[in-house]
């Protein structure tokens, strides 16, 4: 009796855990939560709490509670590797994130493997969605969409002298080779120099006054936020007033706490629009509970995009009644439909890249504020 007794109360203990495992549902998030890039990391999970609370409170999905697991890849390829194989090993449903092309591309064999659907936020790199990966999806444009807007815009400014500058990331040098691609299409226009910096340098005094000496008439720097407050910066010490034109990676309030705000007056930069542009009814309550939550708005687009990451999958999983991954992939691919995100409209075509337009111009001000240009 007594040995019928513990066997009985084991497979109590062994049920109810199972059913408190079937009442949480697992998200990942992959981001950069230390590194150069570590302030977009940082607010990707504050978005993630935020809304991850905000269906926990209203019951949960379809009565299951939402366990946000963060896992640090630092903005390094390496590190995301291994956050991604510790992630396979923690029964997650989906894993959002992350934000550099290269990084991401690191850890896209890793989760389709497992058959986890990964949702990127500010990977725009054209290969991402080439390889024919069922369970990957991205909320941001493609490269070849935000080449389009930045030689439309090179192009409507007057320039005719172009000189290109990537930093040889996966992201940076895709849309410099777009990019470059559109422009010698344009009758008139020369591309007077193609070339690659090294990130996360001090000094871009070389490959500055070697740009000024072929006399463009403006620079499209592809790179990211660290490297281009640097340059303009140091290319304004030099006394040289080249117009610089950026990338959407360019699109953070530390461009102009590195570059001081003299220099980085009338810097360009495209991109998908500010939280604080966002005009969808669900953006901008969005934004009025994060403000409640933490003090302040949302400062990064990116963080936005990986919050609409987060909602398609709840959404996935509400309307399929599952957390099966063939039917979130299946629902993603097929049946998700101008989707109101927060960002705008979400659909996703067979490669899982978001449909439709999204990418803005903005300028720089005298007071360092990204003005949205009509």
């Amino acid at each position: 009796m007594k040995k019928i007794l513990l066997l009985t109360l084991a497979f109590c203990f062994l049920a109810a855990g199972a059913a408190f495992g079937a009442d949480t549902v697992k998200i990942g998030l992959m981001g950069p939560m230390t590194g150069p890039w570590a302030s977009e990391g940082q607010e990707m999970k504050q978005v993630l709490d935020l809304l991850a609370g905000d269906i926990n409170e209203a019951g949960g999905l379809n009565g299951m509670q939402v366990e946000i697991i963060a896992e640090d890849d630092a903005g390094d390829p390496r590190q995301a590797s291994l956050a991604a194989t510790r992630l396979t090993t923690m029964d997650i449903v989906a894993v959002i994130g992350t934000y550099g092309s290269s990084i991401t591309e690191a850890t896209q064999n890793i989760y389709d493997e497992s058959s986890i659907i990964q949702v990127a936020n500010g990977s725009t790199a054209i290969r991402l969605t080439e390889k024919g990966l069922e369970y990957f999806f991205r909320t941001c444009p493609r490269d070849d969409e935000q080449g389009k807007v930045a030689a439309q815009t090179i192009k409507d400014l007057g320039f005719k002298k172009v000189a290109i500058l990537h930093d040889n990331t996966s992201y940076a040098k895709g849309l410099a080779g777009e990019t470059q691609g559109l422009l010698k299409n344009e009758g008139g226009m020369d591309i007077v120099f193609f070339e690659a910096l090294t990130p996360g340098e001090r000094d871009y005094n070389t490959i500055l006054t070697k740009m000024k000496a072929v006399k463009p008439d403006c620079v499209f720097f592809t790179g990211y936020y660290p490297e281009a407050g640097l340059l303009l910066r140091q290319k304004n010490e030099m006394g040289w007033d080249v117009p610089f034109i950026g990338g959407d990676a360019t699109n953070h309030p530390d461009l102009v706490k590195i570059a001081g705000k003299d220099s980085a007056q009338g810097f360009y930069f495209v991109s998908a629009p500010l939280p604080r542009d966002l005009d969808t009814p669900e953006a901008k309550s969005f934004v009025s509970d994060f403000q409640s939550q933490y003090g302040n708005a949302p400062q990064s687009i990116y963080a936005v995009l990986a919050g609409d990451g987060f909602r398609v999958v709840a959404e996935a999983i509400r309307q399929t009644k599952s957390t099966d991954k063939d039917k979130l992939a299946d629902y993603l691919h097929e049946e998700l439909t101008d989707f109101s995100g927060l960002t705008g409209a979400i659909s996703f075509n067979e490669k899982g890249d978001r449909v439709g337009k999204v990418y803005r111009v903005y300028q720089v001000d005298e007071n360092g504020d990204f003005i949205l240009q009509p």
